[in-house]
């Protein structure tokens, strides 16, 4: 489908390219990932035509037709399902040449291929993408205009994803969406007909969609078999084994060159040692592993506060005469982790404006202490960036009369050292800005910490870097994201927020994708669903639904914690293995390969004890479920 052979291309002095090639087949769904400026969207835009190579060539098969995910939202009075017929370029022009056709041969020729192409079910398949994108059919109906600039690039997913050309190219295709849309796309994309490169930081769609990884690094382009994981294992297996034979390779040239330093004077051992200098120089050098340095995050603990530290009574929530949640009965105590669920304008980020201070109940009580601190997260709050200021500067504002090492301390907790905390803003890449905004939001060690789509600019690793100081952190945080991986990895519960309320959901976030495909399986079927959460489910079944879910909870994160730990201890055995298979090992002192013997044995103990474990939770579990 695509071929790229020994591509070159130098921007602004800087190599992003060099020789670099990676051939792509029909029917591939490929996760193009790389950290932040290795040149992932540069490689679209060559294979678009709008950069032009240095050296090398890309082509595409013949014939094939090439989309992408535009850049620019959508505009106009043209309504949301209308503006997604139109991506279909060869069917809006059938239809327009068919009512001005007076040829009858060519009519039926017209008639033929738009049968062909399936053009008559179009408005439905167009009206289903905008459906899993959020759009019901009232929404379908209005204009794009009506749309902020958020919702207007969904359209542009939609259109993108109606075309189904034969190869299609997606940058970030997440960035505007919900959790919803999102576990929405990951089973759209999964089954996409067509050839797909999707550039994308987000790690449960790379592993639900992809089927192999392109890894930009080093100005070239490297393929791995699998989707993320098993590539990030392949990946790690690679470089530990050119580590260690870069390690042995060096101990090989050292010998060699010690006997040619003791024996080129002696006129007995000249030959030899000659020889031993033309070995030194035909040897293919192994080059070292050089890892980029790993980013991390760090956020100060808070003083601990008597809880609850927000609780809320019959509140009423809105903006000015609307309301948009009534009926809030809230408690947020200090070790709170909770992510809010539920559909853009649902009323997530309307909590959470309350939850900061930002907006005022209509009605209710909110109940706080005086000392209470809390830091707000909000995407579009890069927008207030001073862009002529550095990030030094923003941070000394608001640390007025403390010594500049605070200052930069609380800088370089987010990974601005030096150099990068005297640089513009304007010059910082979208994930410094995030950063940024951590660093400014957490510099007074707040007890709360709400974050609302905190990965957007973020890239695989500083995701990473991101789950683990959350999970560090000794404070509260409420989430709002649309990124499955970090949800499940740094929450305890879930809120969903729809119906005008808000109300705890007892399953984890498998029971809420189910959920979600119950709810469209019904809307399919023609049936009237909910608007969130207990979907699908009919009302008299609710309670009993959700008090099956609230037994099975304990023995669910029982069996969930036994597996955790079972694969920390793998994860443990297999880097003692590691150890033990290093030849240098037993050449050294005794003692550290009886060392290593004797915790091999002890981790061995471990693993069998918690197998067990992990097979009696499973057990456990399964049989409440053939009882519910």
């Amino acid at each position: 489908m695509l071929h790229i052979n020994d591509i070159t291309f130098r921007y602004g002095g800087r190599t992003i390219f060099e020789q670099a090639t990676v051939h792509i087949a029909a029917g591939q769904r490929v996760g193009l990932v790389g950290r932040n400026g290795t040149g992932k969207t540069t490689l679209f835009k060559l294979i678009l035509g709008e950069l032009h190579l240095d050296g090398g060539e890309i082509n595409l098969r013949p014939r094939a037709r090439l989309g992408r995910l535009a850049q620019e939202a959508p505009e106009g009075e043209t309504s949301l399902i209308d503006c997604v017929l139109a991506a279909d370029t060869e069917r809006t022009a059938l239809f327009e040449e068919a009512e001005s056709c007076t040829d009858g041969h060519r009519i039926a020729e017209i008639h033929e291929r738009l049968l062909a192409i399936d053009a008559h079910s179009a408005p439905s398949r167009a009206a289903s993408i905008l459906s899993g994108l959020g759009f019901d059919a009232e929404a379908q109906a209005r204009p794009v205009s009506g749309f902020s600039g958020g919702w207007r690039m969904r359209v542009a997913l939609a259109a993108a994803l109606f075309a189904s050309p034969d190869l299609l190219l997606l940058d970030e295709p997440t960035n505007h969406l919900d959790l919803e849309a999102t576990l929405w796309l990951q089973a759209h994309l999964a089954a996409y007909p067509g050839t797909l490169v999707v550039i994308s930081h987000d790690r449960e769609l790379l592993n639900e969609v992809a089927n192999r990884i392109i890894h930009l690094e080093g100005g070239k382009l490297n393929a791995y078999g699998g989707n993320y994981d098993a590539f990030e294992a392949t990946r790690r297996a690679r470089m530990e084994l050119q580590s260690k034979a870069f390690v042995k390779q060096q101990e090989q040239r050292k010998k060699i060159q010690s006997f040619i330093d003791r024996f080129k004077a002696k006129a007995t051992k000249a030959a030899q040692a000659q020889s031993r200098v033309k070995m030194l120089e035909r040897m293919e050098l192994v080059v070292p592993v050089v890892e980029d340095r790993a980013l991390s995050f760090d956020f100060p603990d808070p003083e601990p506060l008597s809880p609850p530290i927000i609780a809320i009574d019959h509140g009423v929530a809105g903006y000015g005469d609307t309301v948009i949640l009534r009926g809030l009965d809230i408690r947020i105590d200090m070790d709170a982790r909770i992510a809010l669920l539920g559909a853009n304008g649902n009323g997530k980020s309307t909590l959470a404006k309350v939850l900061a201070d930002r907006l005022d109940l209509i009605g209710g009580q909110l109940r706080k202490p005086g000392k209470l601190k809390i830091g707000y997260f909000a995407q579009h709050q890069t927008e207030e960036l001073r862009l002529d200021e550095t990030p030094f500067e923003h941070m000394a504002q608001l640390m007025k009369g403390l010594p500049e090492a605070k200052v930069r301390a609380q800088l370089g907790r987010f990974g601005f050292e030096q150099e990068r905390a005297n640089v513009k803003v304007s010059s910082l890449s979208g994930g410094e800005k995030s950063r940024l905004l951590f660093a400014l939001m957490s510099r007074e060690a707040p007890h709360l910490m709400i974050l609302d789509e905190p990965t957007n600019h973020l890239d695989i690793d500083a995701r990473e870097a991101l789950v683990a100081a959350l999970n560090a952190y000794d404070g509260a945080v409420i989430l709002i994201s649309h990124d499955p991986h970090l949800i499940e990895l740094t929450v305890d519960n879930l809120w969903l927020v729809g119906d005008g309320g808000v109300r705890p959901f007892d399953g984890d976030l498998a029971a809420y994708r189910k959920l979600l495909l119950d709810k469209a399986r019904e809307d399919r079927r023609g049936g009237k669903a909910e608007k969130t959460g207990d979907a699908g489910l009919r009302k008299a079944d609710r309670k009993a639904a959700a008090e099956v879910r609230a037994q099975l909870a304990p023995l669910r994160k029982a069996a969930q914690a036994a597996e955790k730990a079972l694969e920390e201890l793998h994860r443990k055995q297999a880097a003692l293995d590691g150890q033990l298979a290093d030849p240098g090992l037993y050449n050294g002192p005794p003692a550290r390969l009886t060392e290593l013997r004797l915790q091999q044995a002890e981790l061995a103990r471990k693993v069998e004890a918690a197998e067990i474990h992990w097979l009696e939770a499973q057990e456990a579990l399964e049989a409440a479920q053939a009882q519910a």
